[in-house]
């Protein structure tokens, strides 16, 4: 059965609960990392500089405490693979269909924005920006 690293755990503890079930529950099934959870300001301005996101701190829901958004990918016998873009669809739609079942379950409380997908209409190719590990919580 797979399991989380002592870093992807700690990671993972900085996020929200209802982002914790999620994953809590993924790893049973799926093996992968957790990457980011929280940010503060310098993690944050570090990452719009290198492009890898859109958003300035305090904007990002990375940045609240605990943080609303997490960042992860499916991780294949120790490493992420950021160009196999077949396992990391497959990946997200796990996520996000475990996500709906916990929610309609009562396990979460939020219902689940993908990066790949921010407009949440199922149309991948309309994205202004594909943030593929990411994913957030938003207001039922």
């Amino acid at each position: 059965m797979p399991n989380f690293s002592q870093q992807s755990l700690e990671k993972l503890k900085t996020c929200h609960i209802d982002l914790q079930t999620l994953f809590g529950t993924v790893i049973q099934y799926y093996n992968c990392t957790i990457l980011v959870g929280h940010r503060d300001q310098a993690d944050q301005e570090a990452a719009f500089a290198a492009g890898k996101t859109q958003l300035h701190y305090p904007d990002s829901k990375h940045n609240s405490v605990p943080s609303m958004a997490v960042d992860a990918m499916p991780d294949v016998n120790g490493l992420i693979d950021w160009h196999d873009s077949v396992d990391i669809a497959y990946f997200s739609g796990y996520v996000m269909a475990t996500a709906q079942q916990l929610y309609l379950n009562g396990k979460m409380t939020h219902k689940l924005r993908y990066g790949g997908c921010w407009k949440m209409d199922n149309d991948l190719k309309d994205n202004h920006f594909a943030d593929m590990d990411h994913f957030e919580l938003v207001a039922p």
